[in-house]
């Protein structure tokens, strides 16, 4: 292994657990913790500013989860580093992830435990196999269920199967002769324009002929939300909800798309927010 230290970030919401760890990691001179982080936004940020080799990620956070992170690290097309997850579960549990993440720590870890996860991210770091750890850690990522992360533990520690999405990750638009492959997670709203739907993405606005109904039936409504009879939002492209003060509410995109949100939907759109 070289001299260069292994760049570190602590994300944990616990500010005990943050500092408890941090003394710990300070007594091995070749790691160097860059930042501490308190929540899963905060560490898509300083990941992608720092390009740490190394990251304790709690899996437990509001906001952003653990998984959260990840999954949103590679739709930046950020580089996913060595990660050690950090969590109060149990070992069984866990042990799932092994073949994914370099290695797990139980709250509260103790010092043999964190050197055996270091001796794991050395040998990582010296046989440059961090990258095929990150392509394994970003696959189980893509895997999982729209579930919070407990649930995903939950049925891990029972023995149940963990389903698979079974949302297309491309929607395969025809227009004529010609058939055109649209990313779902670049779709940030469709409207209907009578027998058709507007589905637009990132690249343009695209027609097809479908039905609103069956297309909220393709669409993972994790992301994919309906927010009036004639239209489906993208959560992830949502800036904010507003309400005026006739009563009615607005959804605003981040390229500034106004959408109004129905009565009927209003529910359903706030709990997606999660308000």
């Amino acid at each position: 292994m070289s001299d260069r230290k292994i760049k570190t970030v602590v994300v944990d919401d616990e500010p005990l657990a943050r500092k408890g760890l941090r003394t710990r990691l300070e007594r091995h001179t070749d790691v160097e913790v860059v930042a501490e982080c308190q929540n899963g936004l905060d560490a898509v940020s300083v990941i992608s500013k720092n390009r740490p080799d190394l990251v304790f990620l709690d899996i437990q956070m509001p906001g952003l989860n653990g998984f959260q992170v990840i999954h949103k690290l590679r739709e930046l097309n950020q580089p996913i580093p060595m990660i050690v997850f950090v969590t109060a579960y149990d070992s069984y549990a866990i042990k799932a992830f092994d073949i994914h993440a370099v290695d797990y720590l139980l709250k509260p870890a103790d010092d043999a435990r964190l050197s055996d996860a270091l001796k794991k991210v050395r040998e990582y770091y010296s046989t440059q196999h961090q990258d095929e750890q990150s392509r394994k850690l970003v696959n189980l990522v893509a895997e999982l269920t729209g579930d919070d992360c407990e649930e995903i533990l939950r049925k891990l520690a029972s023995g149940e199967e963990i389903e698979t999405n079974p949302y297309p990750d491309v929607l395969a638009i025809k227009d004529g002769s010609e058939v055109t492959r649209v990313a779902v997670q670049d779709i940030q709203w469709i409207d209907a324009a009578g027998d058709y739907m507007c589905v637009h993405a990132l690249d343009g606005m695209h027609i097809m002929r479908k039905t609103m109904k069956e297309l909220e039936q393709e669409l993972n409504p994790q992301w994919f939300v309906r927010v009036h009879r004639s239209a489906i939002a993208n959560i992830r492209f949502v800036k904010k909800l507003v309400s005026h003060i006739s009563g009615e509410y607005h959804l605003i995109l981040q390229n500034d798309t106004e959408l109004k949100v129905s009565r009927s939907h209003r529910d359903k759109v706030k709990a997606a927010m999660k308000m």
